[in-house]
């Protein structure tokens, strides 16, 4: 049990970085090639790491709301339907639909794919829609099932995420993992 008489807490008014200038002077300049592995579409190889993804965490924001939820499925779930457009369909999860809220309310989204093994990640940025359109909903058949509601993502912008973040954290080494029972279970912390 934490013990909020033993965590220090920062002044979060004093010592909180207010604007982006004052932030920039904090890090070095990105590379060149940093700044341009960026495209504004999904290429050949992107196509690729998508349909080898079996999870996503999918970020979405609106209002006062934030969420930031894993999405699965098989390799090949999230279907690219042109360099500019990924669609997935929806599968019963904890019908919060807070994801969905969000987008209805503010379309721009964020997601980061992932393939086991491989230390680095995909990002595509974008403009989503939910939709119940027939024939992107078919194109999201998962398992054979047709789902309620499809989402389209317009691409913003794509590119890879470096592995340091992933290679750090060992995520792909069984042997790093912590024991079971070693942390809360998912039903303790409900």
């Amino acid at each position: 049990m934490i013990n909020r008489d033993d965590v220090y807490c920062a002044d979060m008014s004093a010592d909180a970085i207010r604007d982006t200038a004052t932030l920039r002077t904090m890090f070095r300049e990105p590379s060149g090639r940093a700044i341009t592995k960026e495209i504004d579409h999904i290429d050949d190889l992107a196509a690729g790491f998508i349909a080898a993804a079996p999870l996503f965490v999918l970020a979405t924001a609106a209002h006062d709301r934030v969420d930031a939820s894993p999405r699965g499925g098989d390799p090949g779930f999230v279907k690219v339907i042109s360099p500019t457009r990924v669609a997935f369909g929806d599968l019963a999860g904890n019908n919060r639909i807070d994801s969905y809220r969000n987008l209805v309310d503010a379309p721009a989204v964020a997601m980061l794919f992932m393939v086991p093994g491989s230390i680095e990640t995909l990002r595509v940025n974008g403009q989503a829609a939910v939709t119940t359109d027939a024939h992107i909903r078919e194109l999201c058949t998962i398992d054979g099932r047709v789902p309620n509601i499809a989402i389209t993502v317009d691409v913003d912008t794509c590119f890879m995420h470096c592995g340091k973040a992933l290679r750090r954290s060992s995520t792909w080494e069984p042997d790093t993992w912590p024991a079971a029972g070693s942390y809360p279970s998912g039903a303790e912390l409900l």
